[in-house]
């Protein structure tokens, strides 16, 4: 486990406030901040009352999802308590009036696409077609590490080289926090290598690291269109980008769907289609929610552990012996 540090710096700016906003991952206050400017765009000020609330939800009922209109309620909520206010969002008529637009406009979740083995296979074939560069060996390496370690793109964009441990038969990847890891225990994603050196996530790590030099801080940088090596992590949304671009290139019909979750999907999806083991799937991807877990397995093996394979092969004995039915 890393070594924690307190810092002469920290301990100065070790403040309530200081700890009030730590409880709060920076993900989840950017994205309650965003939607606290939402509402404020449209008209609402705050504080705001019931009645306020209610004119909000019923004025854009028919045009924001009821999952956005639900985030704006979790923001205000949240503005109003921080600011030592009433919250009005917990009123029993604010909360009906949510699950009726719930009921009446709610639509089915859009997820990520799943990644299968063969489509990661599409997107190696068609990165080892390309002419050799630095931007090639990285993308390579960040495919195969993404979908084997069933990482988030958050995490792949903070993987440092510090945080490498290399071993005969693979490497461990630790890294301080994550974004169901607020707490800093660190999470670890152990990574076998392989003999098939072209599908191997170790060997291209290791080639990657070789090419671009790197010896510490961040391991997946930006890269300029001259090929140039950055020194500053990947922005995560960029990873969403090079996927879609890439999943474009390998003819995928299905890019709108594509993200970073796509990786953590597919491994765990397809890991359930070769009926992996539940603990090990949820070690892998690093899952606290069991039901999530089971939830991904479900979608990988709906075809195969499917009710209506049984009675196919009843039926075919109708036919087999049964010529003029």
């Amino acid at each position: 486990m890393r070594e924690i540090r307190t810092t002469a710096n920290e301990i100065k700016r070790a403040t309530p406030q200081h700890y009030i906003t730590a409880a709060t991952s920076e993900n989840t206050r950017k994205t309650y901040q965003s939607a606290v400017r939402r509402v404020q765009q449209w008209g609402l000020k705050l504080p705001c009352s019931e009645e306020h609330i209610l004119t909000y939800l019923t004025k854009n009922a028919q045009t924001l999802n009821p999952r956005s209109l639900s985030l704006h309620l979790s923001a205000l909520s949240q503005w109003h308590a921080s600011q030592g206010f009433n919250d009005p969002t917990q009123s029993l008529l604010v909360k009906k009036t949510m699950k009726g637009i719930q009921r009446q406009h709610g639509k089915p979740k859009q997820k990520a696409k799943a990644l299968r083995l063969e489509h990661i296979a599409t997107l190696i074939k068609t990165l080892q077609a390309k002419p050799d560069s630095q931007k090639k060996a990285r993308d390579v390496a960040l495919i195969l590490i993404a979908f084997f370690g069933a990482f988030r793109r958050s995490e792949l964009a903070a993987i440092q080289y510090e945080d490498i441990e290399w071993h005969s038969d693979g490497v461990v990847i630790t890294l301080a926090r994550s974004k169901t890891d607020q707490e800093g225990e660190g999470i670890i994603r152990a990574i076998p290598s392989t003999e098939r050196e072209t599908i191997c996530p170790v060997r291209a790590l290791i080639n990657w690291l070789e090419l671009s030099a790197i010896t510490k801080g961040p391991i997946f940088r930006s890269i300029n269109r001259w090929d140039q090596l950055g020194e500053k992590p990947l922005n995560p949304g960029s990873i969403n980008q090079i996927l879609k671009l890439l999943g474009s290139e390998s003819g995928f019909d299905f890019i709108p769907l594509l993200s970073s979750h796509s990786f953590r999907r597919g491994l765990s999806t397809s890991a359930a289609r070769e009926k992996v083991d539940f603990g090990l799937i949820k070690k892998q991807g690093g899952w606290k929610n069991d039901a999530t877990v089971h939830e991904y397995i479900e979608e990988g093996q709906q075809f195969t552990d499917n009710a209506a394979l049984v009675l196919f092969e009843k039926m075919e004995q109708f036919f087999d012996h049964n010529d003029d039915i």
